[in-house]
């Protein structure tokens, strides 16, 4: 029997399908609706910026370093462009395998190898790290050829800082080198943290460090259209970068050049300035280092030569090397005498060659003493007894209160990272200094030395410059600058460095004449008279002889039986022309001996150079470098490769009348 089909019930449910379905896409439909009106008006900003980002590229443009240039505008640090083979380790699979067949193609030393290594362990795997630089043309067509089969290895164009008189200066320059990770994070810190996009150095030291931000300039950006393979199409916008601005020192890189070459091959540290504006003219540390080294990354041979040798060629002796002053802190002694009412000019001691404290006996560098001795004679004579007492009358905390008015133990505030307080001892420092209570008490004995520049005494060559500059401008102290003016790369625009005043006069004027006439007298009739004998112009100085080691009570000092690097450090502190002083300095040489016989024939070719244009020959450099014991340091550069400034005048040798060797104190 045939069943009957109930069309009715049929068609119901077939309308109930097509409702479903036609429900189903309209939630299906309603769903596209919002998502486009999401994607399309919502989120249209956002989207359209990740769209622009996918279809361009930001490709920062590094900009080129500012030059640093000498007060004649001698350029002490410039750029120039080279090519690097680059590789970026996490492109590369097998990255021996790839140093292997690159050095097929170009010459890989294993220096280069070894600072690849060195930089791999302080960058990350997908940063580009120079593994050869400074191609030449052929190399860069032999890699061209091939670089199909080298992925993660790329050429590029870089620009490199130049120093180009390698070690002279060295201290002062300071050198770039490739931002490590703390650098990293600090820039990541900083506000100017975009400006360092694309930048793989910093300043590390010296002035390049202390003048970072002048001399980086700021960075600039090309936008640039991409593939989707990442490939760069064409140029959409461009901003340029800003150079670094120019750095002026005020130091004479000829100046400069001849002390380094008068010191030869002895450790120690110059520092001359001009006492009324404050402007370094020489900044002196030996021995010095090649900047140039550290440029590409230096490698672990001469690090290791720099960083062990027993001269410390790092260590800027100038700014951080501390000294006992030795006899150069007498007429500042007495200069605290004259202010403190300890003494008067004429006041006069008897000196028998020693100043007994107890059971104890302070010897004075003259055997049988000095006789009978007032201040002006204390200071040409170099009388130690006379300072003995002194010091046992001042007491500890005077000295200390009126030292520290000339700036001894304090900073300068010079214009360059690093400088080292040194030590100006006080019954305070003391208890602050040690643990023990027998430690922290302040014995009498321990003032005595104090009043020849020993004991606890310890201050900077720059210090001591500062303090010699006061003395030469009447009181008046200036603040140590090494940058004489900035000049804006784009408008030309100079900034120059104020001369500023530390304070107010720090002592009276017929107090500081009484000291300064005894100054004059040390160049005339005293222990460095034999070195300025026939100078044209009338200097004021004083030798100075500061103990390494103690000797004992009953024990003589005689330096041929000592190792070389405890025998005494020489002195000198000068300026000129007396009544008009436009230059003072301080200088010690490590390990020399006397002030007089190894520092103050040094100060007169700086006072000759600066007052006269006078540049001693190659034989009286000489004379002066064979007064002292060699040490094992590279030669220093030749003077004819230094060039001349425009303008300036020839320099003739010095005049043979003025001896360079003085046997005595």
């Amino acid at each position: 029997m045939m069943e009957m089909r109930n069309v009715e019930a049929d068609l119901y449910r077939f309308r109930e399908r097509v409702l479903a379905a036609s429900l189903v896409v309209l939630i299906c439909f309603t769903l596209l609706a919002a998502r486009l009106v999401y994607l399309q008006v919502l989120r249209y900003d956002d989207l359209m910026e990740q769209a622009e980002n996918n279809r361009t590229a930001i490709v920062p443009i590094v900009p080129n370093r500012g030059l640093i240039l000498d007060r004649n505008g001698i350029v002490l640090a410039s750029n120039y462009s080279a090519y690097t083979l680059e590789i970026t380790p996490a492109k590369v699979a097998n990255l021996e395998r790839t140093l292997e067949e690159l050095s097929l193609v170009i010459e890989i030393t294993p220096r280069d190898r070894r600072r690849f290594k060195k930089l791999m362990e302080e960058s990350k795997t997908f940063e580009s790290i120079p593994l050869r630089t400074r191609l030449n043309d052929d190399e860069v067509a032999k890699f061209a050829a091939q670089r199909y089969r080298f992925a993660g290895v790329e050429i590029k164009a870089r620009l490199f800082r130049n120093y180009p008189f390698g070690e002279l200066a060295s201290h002062v320059i300071g050198y770039i080198g490739r931002i490590n990770q703390a650098e990293k994070e600090r820039l990541d810190e900083d506000e100017d943290q975009a400006n360092y996009r694309g930048t793989d150095y910093i300043g590390k030291l010296g002035i390049e460090q202390s003048f970072e931000t002048q001399l980086h300039g700021l960075t600039g950006v090309d936008s640039v259209e991409t593939s989707a393979g990442g490939r760069a199409m064409r140029r959409l916008a461009s901003s340029p970068a800003t150079p670094g601005n120019t750095v002026k020192l005020s130091i004479d890189i000829k100046l400069q050049h001849l002390v380094e070459e008068l010191f030869g091959t002895r450790r120690g540290a110059l520092v001359a300035m001009d006492p009324k504006t404050g402007e370094i003219l020489a900044f002196v540390s030996k021995p010095t280092f090649d900047p140039n080294l550290f440029v590409e990354g230096i490698d672990s041979e001469s690090w290791q030569a720099l960083n062990e040798s027993p001269d410390k060629p790092l260590l800027n002796r100038a700014l951080r090397g501390t000294y006992p002053p030795g006899s150069t802190y007498k007429p500042f002694m007495a200069l605290a005498a004259l202010e403190t009412g300890a003494r008067t000019p004429e006041q006069s001691i008897a000196d028998p060659g020693y100043f007994m404290f107890g059971n104890h006996r302070f010897r004075d560098d003259k055997e049988g003493g000095h006789g009978r001795v007032n201040m002006y004679q204390s200071i040409v004579q170099s009388c130690d007894t006379y300072y003995y007492i002194l010091a046992n009358d001042m007491g500890v905390d005077t000295i200390h209160d009126q030292m520290q008015r000339f700036g001894f133990g304090e900073l300068t505030g010079i214009d360059i990272f690093g400088e080292v307080r040194g030590l100006l001892p006080s019954t305070q420092w003391k208890q602050k200094a040690y643990k023990r209570p027998e430690q922290q008490k302040w014995y009498a004995g321990e003032t005595i030395s104090l009043g020849i520049g020993q004991g606890y005494n310890n201050f900077t060559m720059l210090q001591l410059a500062s303090a010699t500059s006061t003395l030469a401008n009447n009181g008046v102290k200036m603040k140590p600058h090494l940058v004489k003016e900035v000049v804006d790369i784009m408008t030309h625009a100079n900034t120059t460095t104020t001369h500023q005043t530390m304070g107010e006069v720090i002592a009276k004027p017929e107090n500081i004449a009484v000291i300064k006439a005894a100054l004059v007298g040390v160049n005339i009739e005293g222990t460095s008279a034999t070195s300025f004998r026939g100078a044209p112009y009338t200097s004021a100085g004083k030798t100075g002889t500061a103990q390494v080691v103690q000797i004992k009570q009953n024990e003589k000092y005689v330096a041929s039986k000592m190792d070389e690097r405890f025998r005494d450090h020489a002195l000198f502190m000068a300026f000129a022309p007396a009544e008009d002083p436009k230059i003072a300095l301080a200088i010690i040489v490590e390990n020399a001996g006397f002030g007089a016989q190894n520092s103050a024939p040094i100060a007169r070719r700086v006072f000759d150079y600066w007052l006269l244009k006078q540049y001693p020959s190659v034989e009286d450099i000489a004379a002066v470098q064979k007064a002292q014991a060699p040490s094992p340091i590279g030669k220093p550069r030749p003077v004819a490769e230094l060039p001349w400034p425009p303008g300036a005048p020839i320099m003739a040798a010095a005049p043979a009348s003025a001896p360079v060797i003085f046997r005595g104190r």
